[in-house]
Formats: structure tokens, C-alpha cells, sequence
């Protein structure tokens, strides 16, 4: 009987010779149930990447949960002082940060149980380069956690340290300068410090910068030379391969110690391999060994292109920039910009009802999109950068990089209600906003119960007809809430039009996006 085997999925071809890879490098299969003991991932919730666990009660009453990790179970049911060469291919579960809905994914990894010192690293490095050059044309990002613990060690207030991570990850100089003067760490500091934020680049040429930021400080200095030996290592058995040196990418402190790193392929949005050394791990477990390993996105490979390049292949041309652009004052604010930096054409933009309009003579591709969707148009890649208001990515949480303060429709994030409200604690108070994870946030680091009320517009009018007690909203000249006699009760942030990248575009467009923010900085 003839018959036809259906044509595989490109994630489950690259699954097969990934696990080809990992056998033949005598690394063997482990298997976990789909479900763990709820305290597992509460007592270790820092070393989760998630917020919300799916939760059930087993038959005997004890309360379980569908495993969101696998690492967690691996190291759990790994005697103390074994040494073992595992990988595993599962299914995770977890809630999307976009639809708010739970997802089932695939996930491969890769865990070296035991693995210490330089040659563990080696290895687990070789492989996870050998594994993305299966993928397709990638790039693997170098950072190390000790380098960055004493790069902030000057940052004592545990509120202003977090500032300067989140600065740190989202490649903002000017959030890390604001972070580092606010937490009273001098100009000079400050600038270093801003420095480090926006360094990133092929690992030999950003290397020297790296030792220029760190000078004077031992513990750094100590964990760039330990990057360096990798390094050195690695390029002299895959001499073609694209390492990275990134200090963007930033773990739990007490979970990650050292190397951490992170894999990109060109044409997929988002990350597709996480790993690092997770010494810190083992110890909460009461285990001495060491440990390191990855993780492969499996279900994000659907959109890696078949014939892609090699890995060590010149692009033909400059790439093309696709940047999204707010719709109205804003955008036409932003475009004058590019003009004036001399990277776009003046006439480009013309006066018609299209969305879409390309530069041929720049290589850059416009946008004209909703200014909310903005964000999400980077963070899936559909654009490599674009132009936001920070209070829509207060409100979004998006997973982008802020390279630059545009310094342009600057208004403030504020609660705001009639001059004579009297707030009853006794009960919830009612927010009417657009802004629901922001009021929720404000509130909540007030312990205040509230209840939102979303309002798309003409958010004023709801104090007014007795809808809310107060509301929450952007404030520019604060005339419209005069008018509606409305006054400002509190400020929550400020915020300005940023030029936000996609994490991944930025790693193989970054010389384009490099020359776009120093040009439009000269011109602020």
C-alpha cells in the first residue's frame, strides 16, 4: 500500500536535528510530567519569566500547577553532586502578555547539571552556536551578571537599582542618566553609566568600550576578562560565527551568576534561545554542583525563512529600515526630524490616504499607524523601529528597546479630579482611565483599592457626571481640565515621544539604527 508521510512543520525539522546534535554530543533525553507541585514555582517565582500560573487542585487536596519551566524540575530531581548531560523537548505553559489568554508551547533545552568552570561554558557555547546555525542566519548575544551586579553596585536603594535594570534592558541612556542622578551618583558616573546602557556591537569591537566603562572597577574588569576567554575560545573553533557582546540582557541576580546570553535568527521578531549559568539555582536547592544551559522557542521558528543565508553571508544590500510613525501632529513632527537629519526625502510623504511610503534612495520604509499600536507594531517586528509617547509604553509594557528621547510631545501622566474631592478610604475609589495598568500600579505601591473604569475619551466628563471620583490621564497644558473645573492631584510620570527598536532587528540592523539615533540626536 502506497502512502505519503505529511510534510513536516519547519519547527519540527529543526527539532529532529536539533536533537540529533544534542545525542551525538552524548547528551540524553529527560522527560517531566506536565504538572508540578504549585510551591516549586511559587518559593522560586523570581527565577519564572511569567506572571500567572495555571493552578488546579489534585484529588488530594493538594494544589498542583502545569509546568510553566522545566529547568525547575530538572535541577528538584538531580541528586546533589551528580553530573549529568540532559536535554528535553516539552510542552510549557503560559499567559501571553498580548492577549491575556494561556498558550501551550513547545520548548527545547539543553542542561549541563554539574557543568563548572570554562570548558562547561565552552561546550554549552559551541552548542548553542552549533544549534542556531541549524536555525538560520543568527547572531548570540555575551552578557555576564557579575559584570552588571558591580556596574550598579553604586545604586544602594533597592527602587533606584531596578530603575537603572530597566534602563540597562531597554538600552536607554537617558532613562540610565536619569536613574544614576536621581539616585545621587554624580554627572560623571552618570554618564558612564548612560555609556554602558547604549553599548552593544560584535564582540571584538565592543569589547575595548566595555574595559573603558569598566576601568578602575575590579569585579567588572575580573567578569570582562572571563567573557574575553570565552571568547577566545569560541572563535578560534567557529572563526565565521557572529558573538555579540550585550549588556541588555539581564537575569535574576539570585538565581543567575556569570555567563548569561541570549540567541537571535534573522527574520524572527522576538528572542529564540535563553540561557546562562545558574549556580545560584542549585544552592536554594541545597546542591554544590554548578549548572548552565539554554532554552530553544521552538513554536517562534515558524517564521524562519527556508533558503536562509549563511550564517557568515554579506548581506547584499543595506537593509531596508521599516520605521512606524504615529498618525497625526506627532508623526508630521518626527518626519521634519528625519528631513532635517538628512535621512529621508522631503516629499516622501505625500498628501494622500496611503499608509505605506518608502525612500528608496535611503532604503527606509514609513508607516502611518495608530499612535497606541505603534509599540506593538515594533515589539512583532512588522516594523524595526518606530516613534511612541512613553505613557503608551507605561500602559503596553512592551518588550522593545527605548534608544532615544525625542524631546517632543512632552505632557505628564497625572490623577486628576475636582478641586474639592474628599477621598472616602472606606471604600474603592473610582479611577476612570485609559490607562488601567498604570492607575492599577500607582495605586497598588499605595495600597489603595481601586476600581477602574476604561474609558477610550472624553475621560473629564466622568468625575463630572458622578461616573468616577477621579481620573487618570495625560496632562499637557492642563486647560481642558480647567475648563471642566478639573485640577491636578497627583503626577504619576512625565512622558515624551521615544524612539523605540525591535530586540531583535536591533541585533542585525544595528549599524542603520546606530547612524539613526546619532543623527537625530544631533538634532534635539
Amino acid at each position: 500500500m502506497d502512502f505519503t508521510l505529511p510534510a513536516l512543520r519547519k519547527e519540527e525539522v529543526i527539532s529532529l536535528q536539533l536533537r540529533r546534535l544534542y545525542e551525538d554530543k552524548s547528551y540524553r533525553l529527560y522527560r517531566v510530567g506536565s504538572f508540578e507541585e504549585y510551591d516549586l514555582y511559587m518559593q522560586n517565582r523570581p527565577f519564572l519569566t511569567v506572571e500567572d500560573i495555571i493552578t488546579f487542585t489534585a484529588a488530594d487536596g493538594r494544589l498542583m500547577a502545569l509546568k510553566p519551566d522545566v529547568t525547575l524540575s530538572i535541577v528538584k530531581n538531580t541528586a546533589g553532586g551528580d553530573v549529568r548531560r540532559l536535554y528535553y523537548t516539552e510542552n510549557i505553559f503560559r499567559r501571553s502578555r498580548q492577549s491575556g489568554e494561556y498558550r501551550e508551547k513547545k520548548q527545547m533545552g539543553l542542561e549541563f547539571i554539574g557543568g563548572e568552570g570554562l570548558p562547561a561554558e565552552v561546550e554549552i557555547l559551541g552548542l548553542a552556536l552549533d544549534s542556531l546555525a541549524v536555525i538560520g542566519r543568527s547572531a548570540l548575544d555575551l552578557s555576564h551578571m557579575e559584570f552588571i551586579e558591580a556596574m550598579l553596585a553604586g545604586f544602594e536603594d533597592p527602587a533606584a537599582k531596578q530603575a537603572a535594570v530597566e534602563a540597562l534592558r531597554d538600552k536607554s541612556p537617558h532613562g540610565m542618566r536619569q536613574a544614576a542622578v536621581g539616585a545621587g551618583l554624580g554627572d560623571a558616573a552618570a554618564e558612564n553609566l548612560a555609556a554602558l546602557a547604549a553599548l552593544a556591537g560584535e564582540f571584538d569591537e565592543a569589547l575595548p568600550w566595555a574595559a573603558k566603562i569598566a576601568r578602575g572597577n575590579a569585579k567588572a574588569e575580573a567578569a570582562l576578562a572571563h567573557l574575553q576567554q570565552l571568547y577566545a575560545a569560541l572563535h578560534a573553533r567557529r572563526p565565521t560565527v557572529r558573538i555579540r557582546l550585550d549588556f541588555s540582557i539581564v537575569n535574576d541576580a539570585d538565581y543567575y551568576n556569570g555567563l548569561i546570553f541570549q540567541g537571535y535568527v534573522d527574520g524572527v521578531p522576538g528572542t529564540v534561545m535563553v540561557g546562562g549559568r545558574y549556580d545560584l539555582l542549585l544552592r536554594r536547592f541545597q546542591k554544590p554542583q554548578g549548572a548552565i544551559g539554554f532554552a530553544v522557542y521552538l513554536d517562534a521558528l515558524g517564521a524562519v525563512e527556508d533558503e536562509a543565508a549563511p550564517d557568515n553571508a554579506p548581506p547584499d544590500d543595506i537593509p531596508w529600515l521599516n520605521v512606524a510613525l504615529p498618525k497625526g501632529r506627532l508623526g508630521d513632527k518626527v518626519y521634519t526630524l528625519f528631513e532635517e537629519a538628512g535621512l529621508a526625502r522631503a516629499d516622501v510623504l505625500g498628501k494622500t490616504r496611503k499608509l505605506v511610503f518608502e525612500d528608496a534612495a535611503s532604503r527606509t520604509r514609513f508607516f502611518l499607524v495608530k499612535p497606541s499600536d505603534v509599540d506593538s507594531y515594533v515589539e512583532h517586528g512588522a516594523a524595526d523601529v518606530g516613534v511612541v509617547g512613553k505613557d503608551v509604553l507605561l500602559e503596553s509594557a512592551a518588550d522593545v528597546l527605548e534608544l532615544l528621547d525625542l524631546d517632543m510631545g512632552k505632557c505628564r501622566l497625572a490623577v486628576a479630579g475636582r478641586a474639592d474631592f474628599a477621598e472616602d478610604p472606606a471604600r474603592p475609589l473610582r479611577v476612570a482611565t485609559k490607562y488601567p495598568r498604570v492607575a492599577r500600579g500607582y495605586y497598588a505601591a499605595q495600597s489603595r483599592a481601586v476600581e477602574i473604569i476604561k474609558l477610550q475619551g472624553s475621560i473629564e466628563l466622568a468625575p463630572l457626571l458622578g461616573l468616577s471620583d477621579v481620573i487618570v490621564d495625560i496632562v499637557e497644558t492642563g486647560s481642558t481640565l480647567r475648563e471642566n473645573n478639573l485640577e491636578v492631584l497627583a503626577e504619576i510620570a512625565s512622558s515624551s515621544a521615544r524612539l523605540i527598536a525591535n530586540r531583535a532587528a536591533w541585533r542585525f540592523k544595528q549599524g542603520r539604527m546606530t547612524t539613526l539615533v546619532e543623527r537625530l540626536g544631533e538634532r534635539l
